[in-house]
């Protein structure tokens, strides 16, 4: 039995594996540039954040209908709970499939038939995070808000991702308010490949109560300490940064120094089918290449419920918590 954890950084575009994008594609008449699963497996060997995200985007064509929505979602809810997750907080990235012709109701409609039925169907509760594209102007994040508030009732909150380098938070200082306004919590991807200076901005312009990724933090020593003070959360995503060369190799992760430090830290699978592992496959990676001692994994199973946007069902995050101090280890680590 895998340990129990939450999720709480997983873009669900990015757990379409090849065998789903096939089918995918055949059912809504799409053609993929690849001559079969392999060919595309081979496609996934990423030099940088943009050559995935070029790929990432060349995929979501296949994604069409409320009904493949559902099945993308229920795909990945299904090998997380194989994997321990027991709640998941989801990212998606309406602005993507807009530009498609993919309405925002085919979107989140398409999601919540999985996402509604999920504590019944796979033992995991989840929210749903709605993503905007920060190489996209701001405008457009305006725009994809506005679109987004007849859904608000499964909307939890609010992200920001895509290509970090050059687009900094404070951008998006407008929609990031108007989100407020509307009582959605915020998070944002921030020192990743950018500096520490947007991890700073994203707390203090956009006023996030999460930072999704974060790792560069550690090259400011006082942003280091104001994070371990404010208890701000970190959703880190070892595999990910490996494959997107934010680091050279899962032995050079910061992870261990970031928990000596006393950061808040979580682990996550970000783009699960890209990447080489979901989050049981993440926690599994840094326990054998790291040295993470049981304890330490039990810790960051516990922050990621701690992190959690489970303040409206504190009863749920209890018993969650107690699952994590009640786990007995075994040979294997998931």
């Amino acid at each position: 039995m895998p340990l129990p954890k939450a999720e709480l950084h997983l873009h669900i575009e990015g757990t379409l594996e090849p065998e789903l994008a096939f089918e995918l594609a055949a059912r809504n008449g799409v053609t993929l540039p690849y001559a079969d699963t392999d060919t595309l497996r081979e496609a996934y060997r990423f030099e940088d954040l943009q050559s995935f995200l070029n790929l990432y985007y060349e995929l979501m064509a296949v994604l069409r209908t409320e009904r493949d929505f559902e099945d993308l979602a229920n795909a990945y809810l299904a090998r997380a709970a194989a994997q321990g997750v027991r709640h998941a907080e989801i990212f998606f990235d309406p602005q993507a499939h807009l530009a498609r012709g993919v309405s925002m109701g085919t979107v989140v409609e398409g999601l919540w038939r999985a996402l509604g039925r999920s504590a019944e169907n796979h033992g995991i509760s989840t929210r749903l995070i709605m993503c905007f594209l920060r190489d996209e102007s701001a405008e457009s994040a305006l725009t994809t808000l506005d679109a987004a508030k007849p859904y608000l009732d499964r909307i939890t909150g609010v992200g920001l991702d895509s290509a970090e380098v050059g687009h900094p938070p404070v951008k998006f200082r407008a929609v990031y308010e108007a989100a407020a306004a509307l009582g959605l919590r915020r998070v944002a991807h921030a020192g990743e490949e950018g500096p520490p200076e947007y991890i700073t901005e994203a707390l203090d312009v956009l006023g996030v109560e999460r930072v999704d990724h974060g790792l560069r933090c550690l090259e400011d020593p006082a942003l280091v300490e104001r994070l371990v003070r404010e208890r701000i959360p970190l959703t880190l995503c070892p595999l990910s940064n490996v494959r997107l060369r934010t680091v050279d190799t899962l032995a050079d992760h910061p992870l261990p120094a970031m928990l000596d430090a006393g950061l808040l830290c979580t682990v996550n699978s970000d783009d699960p089918a890209y990447f080489g592992g979901y989050a049981g496959d993440n926690f599994a990676a840094v326990h054998r290449t790291l040295g993470l001692t049981e304890e330490r994994l039990r810790e960051l199973a516990r922050n990621s419920f701690l992190a959690s946007f489970l303040e409206d069902d504190e009863e749920r995050r209890a018993r969650y918590l107690a699952e994590v101090e009640a786990y007995q280890f075994g040979d294997a680590v998931s």
